[in-house]
């Protein structure tokens, strides 16, 4: 669309005189927004979004709360210092927090029936790897949520929740779950109210820094505005390809109601490559993006029938045995990943920032990325 086609009324209201667009309308973007017009009410913000809904992941992932289980940490470990890993948990439980804190927990129908790593029966020698490094990794993070006995042995919970061929189990009360759905509908709103205008069906295809000005070129005609902040996540180098940001496509089932269904919380096995939980009766299941990295790592919804068979062998074979269930349906959804466990907050180039690569982590640590990159556009 041309941009002289729209109406002086449309421009005036819609399109012209924002002081900062922000590219992305995902829980970072809007949670930028929120900072901006909660510090500087007056502040004219404008959300700009290519889909429908969120494009990415905001409304795609799985819900989880994203504490980390001991395997994640360990491996976290393997490549950045303990003071890091540290930083990164405590950033995600303040994020967290700060969620639960702007939305509130009925709005997002948070609960933290804590969190479970399963071990299968031909690991038990990684399980006991594992469990003896429960007493370093509980006094490496209890300063970063102040909180001790994160992780704890829970193989005595493995029949009550019906697991076949699932040998060790380790405990996580500090794990929660959501609705991202709700979650997302809940900060829309609360910015809606702070005077942000949203406009989806506008994809960005260029960014101009010009004199006087930001000029962002879109499928619905020419935008300006003071400054710009991109929080496009797994999608930034489509418009900036120097930001070190891998999509990782994440696929995801889930069941029709089961009854009398056993479990209640949120599980993981496999160093967090696979993940499952309750939802009204429902198991979602998802992950299997190691199984083909490179195919995972696409900017393109969708499934591969390698994932998809070894997501619905884990739910007939270990998650729901001996039990009759269906799966309703199928959806996918792009994470942003990189080298560095930390998001990527700076300005790429004068009066343009960029808040992206959460790694998968989007739930826990989003709001606190949106206002960081929020008082730096400040």
């Amino acid at each position: 669309m041309s941009a002289n086609t729209f109406s002086y009324w449309e421009r005036t209201a819609f399109i012209d005189n924002a002081d900062i667009i922000i590219i992305g309308s995902g829980i970072v973007g809007l949670s930028a927004a929120l900072h901006l017009k909660q510090q500087q009410p007056a502040l004219k913000v404008l959300v700009l979004e290519r889909g429908f809904l969120p494009t990415g992941a905001s409304t795609k992932n799985a819900g989880f709360a994203c504490f980390g289980t001991v395997s994640e940490q360990v491996a976290y470990l393997k490549d950045a210092p303990e003071e890091e890993v540290a930083r990164l948990v405590n950033y995600k439980w303040r994020g967290l927090q700060r969620l639960r804190e702007n939305l509130g927990d009925a709005n997002i129908e948070y609960y933290q029936h804590g969190g479970y790593e399963l071990f299968m029966d031909g690991e038990t020698a990684l399980a006991d790897e594992r469990i003896e490094q429960i007493p370093y990794i509980n006094n490496l993070l209890k300063n970063a949520i102040g909180k001790t006995d994160i992780y704890s042995v829970a193989n005595a919970k493995i029949a009550a929740f019906g697991f076949k061929g699932v040998s060790r189990m380790i405990y996580n009360p500090f794990e929660g779950q959501l609705h991202t759905g709700k979650m997302m509908r809940a900060l829309l709103n609360k910015v809606y109210h702070l005077g942000v205008l949203v406009l989806n069906g506008c994809e960005i295809q260029q960014i101009e820094n010009e004199e006087a000005h930001i000029s962002l070129r879109t499928s619905q005609g020419r935008f300006k505005a003071g400054k710009v902040i991109l929080a496009t996540n797994a999608f930034a180098n489509q418009l900036f390809p120097e930001l070190k940001v891998v999509p990782g496509r994440g696929q995801v089932l889930v069941t029709k109601p089961i009854p009398d269904l056993k479990l209640k919380g949120t599980y993981h096995f496999d160093e967090g490559y696979y993940y499952f939980r309750n939802i009204d009766n429902r198991v979602l299941f998802g992950g299997g993006r190691n199984i083909d990295f490179n195919s995972e790592e696409t900017w393109e919804f969708g499934h591969t029938e390698e994932v998809k068979a070894k997501l619905t062998h884990y739910l007939k074979e270990m998650i729901l045995p001996d039990q009759s269930f269906e799966i309703d349906y199928w959806w996918s959804g792009i994470m942003g990943f990189g080298d560095d466990i930390s998001p990527i907050v700076k300005e790429v180039e004068p009066n343009i920032f960029c808040a992206v690569r959460c790694n998968g982590m989007g739930v826990a640590m989003g709001s606190l990325v949106g206002e960081e990159v929020a008082k730096l556009a400040l």
